[in-house]
């Protein structure tokens, strides 16, 4: 299993906002505005080898003991769920939501 850390700026599909890098330099997974990511990984995160590229909505949100708060994201075309960490500046407001 590899991995290739990309901390890189976006334009949300989802709300159109402009997203920046993540703050702590980690890779940035989803808007901060409206926690909806892209369908980008295939088996595990990093391998950018997903065909789909489907919206992903946040759907619920979890708690794991080792990684904290969680978002669960659903691909809006092949409905495969994917979990990521939530982010330091993502909108709570939006995430309690869940």
């Amino acid at each position: 299993m590899w991995f290739i850390m990309k901390n890189e700026e976006f334009t949300c599909e989802n709300c159109k906002q402009k997203v920046s890098k993540h703050p702590s330099g980690s890779a940035r997974n989803h808007c901060p505005f409206c926690l909806y990511s892209k369908h980008l990984d295939l088996d595990f995160p990093g391998d950018r080898l997903s065909t789909c590229y489907g919206k992903m909505k946040p759907v619920w949100k979890d708690q794991k003991k080792n990684k904290g708060w969680m978002i669960s994201h659903e691909c809006q075309t092949c409905h495969k769920k994917i979990l990521n960490k939530v982010a330091e500046d993502d909108d709570m407001s939006v995430f309690w939501r869940l």
